[in-house]
């Protein structure tokens, strides 16, 4: 049981000391920031569409 302790305690010391949490953390944050500004665009960007698309909807029921 000793062994299996010391073996876990070892194991758990050496993954403690890396950084790979950290840019795990950074890449996280930056997925979160870039689908931020995906959305505002898409809202942005949609709105314009819309209405575009509505005016010319119009032209097209008008000239029809």
């Amino acid at each position: 049981m000793i062994t299996r302790y010391q073996f876990l305690n070892a194991w758990v010391k050496a993954h403690l000391d890396t950084e790979r949490g950290a840019s795990l953390v950074e890449y996280a944050l930056l997925v979160a920031l870039i689908a931020v500004v995906c959305m505002a665009a898409v809202t942005t960007l949609g709105q314009a569409a819309s209405s575009k698309f509505s005016t010319v909807g119009a032209s097209i029921r008008a000239a029809g």
